[in-house]
């Protein structure tokens, strides 16, 4: 997320670029200016928002950029240059081996697989870290320990501890200071040992072979979650391509598990494991376990949350067994190395079971309810992950309706980031029946003084907002409404093209799309001390089947950036 200043002037600017680009738009009656998104230097001191933007130096900083790009070309070097800035930041290799991690990739579901795995450990008593990525609302969500972000006099210290060993060295390697995302790694490393957790979740980042997080030599267990077409630009445009980057977490001798996967991707995973040398099982489906209790109840909802809890046991299981039983190895069973076997189901204890139902995950199959309005939030952003939440929307969303004291006014609030086919998702989305398709930049809102762990620098405002223009179209399009030009509706800047029906709007920041769908009926949106912008009567007045509804049901998807932008207006908490 970003945020926008001086927000009132000078719209038709941004209106000529657009339209030079042959993109009229249609912003819902909002007056902005949409400002560059680079900051003035900061000096580093010891405060948290210090260190925040300190940190975002790192996504602009020109060095660290070109790194990127050129190790993408040869990507053998990423880890190279990785282990290089462990070392400069005081840490090595060696060190890892002592964290007990547990490793997990996939493209769906690896964060709810260690969400589930970490809580799983935690009840059981162990000290656990917890390494996940991207972050909802705060930065510090993404180092856990014992299932909690760190607090901000933590994260504090530690940053400077790192950041200022990087920053001493950096004169003698030509100026270089790693990339955003790799620092945050070596700072959870980091944290890690210093806190002296039991064992450390570790998700991968993106794919698994180049990742920063594959510097760990000796994890306990690694895992994969399922696998689908995602970041092909860096993987590869196939699913082959993608599961032999995922396979390459594998270790020589290290237990590995996977859910079921696509017969293209389990041969490649097959031929990775037996390239590595390391033992591959498949799990099971939930339903075989057994239990006392009948059956397994998860504490996050979809039925595409059996899979990662399944592979959650097995990882979590697998982990206890080499603590607590040493002497008993998982893999003294003679089982040939090279080949996947299907695992077989144990009776999980009653820990295992509490863990499943107490896990929480912020963000995915999440469901929120303010008075009159309930809010559907869920993060998918693959064409598999849609298909899944468009299940678990329909489903739950019907079970609220249900229950409902009249009508139900259904909408959309959509975007999408990368290089994702958002046209796809959106058509996957058609048969949910919604009364409006909102469209907004994952922007917060428009205000000068907005939380610095919600910038990103890597995209520009105008960039974001010809996506949020291009979704509408697609949204119309596939709804069967045509498109005869979308129009600019900020006042005082172009003539307006006669209004056409109100079934999809775009909007400039997150809080004006939330305060426009909500109708002043969320009381926590409708906070004083928020800003309210005006919006032109004639897109008031398209509210008219919001205010008369006795609910009003949002769906929140298409980015996990835009589901932490709502968080951080529907739970001021987390942002604290």
């Amino acid at each position: 997320m970003v945020c926008m200043s001086r927000v009132w002037q000078q719209s038709c600017a941004f209106a000529a670029r657009l339209r030079r680009k042959d993109c009229a738009c249609r912003l819902a009656g909002l007056s902005v200016r949409l400002s560059s998104t680079k900051t003035a230097p900061q000096i580093p001191g010891m405060e948290y928002q210090d260190a925040i933007c300190t940190l975002n130096t790192l996504q602009t900083n020109a060095s660290a950029l070109e790194q990127v790009r050129r190790e993408r070309s040869h990507p053998q070097q990423q880890l190279q240059a990785m282990r290089a800035f462990l070392e400069r930041g005081g840490l090595t290799v060696e060190e890892l081996d002592h964290l007990n991690i547990i490793h997990v990739t996939g493209t769906k579901g690896k964060g709810s697989t260690c969400a589930f795995t970490e809580q799983i450990l935690r009840n059981y008593g162990f000290r656990t870290g917890f390494y996940s990525s991207p972050h909802l609302v705060q930065v510090r969500e993404r180092i856990r320990i014992n299932g909690q972000p760190i607090g901000k006099e933590l994260f504090t210290k530690y940053f400077w501890q790192v950041y200022g060993r990087l920053d001493e060295t950096k004169n003698a390697h030509g100026g270089t200071m790693p990339a955003y995302f790799r620092f945050l790694t070596i700072l959870a490393f980091h944290v890690f040992l210093q806190e002296k957790v039991d064992l450390a979740v570790i998700e991968v980042g993106i794919g698994g072979a180049y990742d920063c997080t594959n510097i760990i030599r000796r994890p306990w267990v690694c895992g994969i979650s399922s696998l689908g077409i995602d970041h092909t630009q860096i993987l590869g445009d196939t699913i082959e391509k993608i599961a032999w980057q995922k396979g390459g977490i594998f270790k020589p001798g290290v237990p590995a598990f996977t859910v079921k996967q696509p017969e293209d991707a389990m041969a490649v995973l097959r031929n990775r494991a037996e390239e590595k040398q390391c033992p591959l099982w498949v799990c099971p489906e939930l339903e075989d376990y057994q239990t006392d209790c009948g059956p397994l109840r998860l504490g996050l909802a979809g039925q595409h949350q059996h899979s990662n809890a399944s592979l959650a046991l097995q990882l979590s299981h697998t982990w206890l067994q080499k603590r607590c039983l040493p002497e008993k190895s998982y893999l003294s069973t003679g089982v040939d190395n090279t080949s996947v076997l299907q695992v077989t189901s144990f009776k999980p204890s009653p820990i295992m079971v509490k863990g499943l139902a107490d896990t929480e995950w912020p963000g995915r199959n999440q469901t929120l309810k303010h008075g009159a309005v309930t809010y559907f939030l869920d993060g998918a952003h693959t064409m598999r992950s849609m298909q899944a939440c468009v299940h678990w929307f329909r489903e739950t969303a019907a079970q609220h309706e249900r229950n409902a004291s009249g009508p139900v006014a259904r909408v959309l609030l959509f975007n999408a980031t990368g290089e994702r086919d958002s046209a796809a998702m959106l058509k996957l989305l058609v048969p949910c029946q919604f009364d409006f398709a909102v469209f907004c930049p994952n922007i917060t809102e428009v205000i000068a003084s907005c939380n610095a762990d919600q910038q990103n620098f890597n995209v520009s405002v105008e960039n974001m907002l010809t996506r949020c223009l291009d979704n509408e179209r697609s949204w119309r399009l596939h709804n069967s409404l045509g498109d005869k030009g979308t129009q600019l509706l900020i006042e005082g800047s172009l003539p307006l093209i006669p209004e056409k029906k109100a079934d999809a709007l775009v909007f400039p920041c997150i809080l004006s799309a939330l305060q426009w769908i909500t109708q002043g009926r969320d009381s926590v949106l409708a906070d004083p001390t928020k800003t309210v912008l005006p919006v032109k009567p004639s897109i008031m007045a398209k509210a008219a089947a919001l205010c008369d509804a006795a609910e009003i049901h949002v769906l929140i998807t298409g980015s996990l950036h835009l589901v932490g932008g709502v968080l951080k207006h529907l739970d001021p908490a987390s942002s604290k």
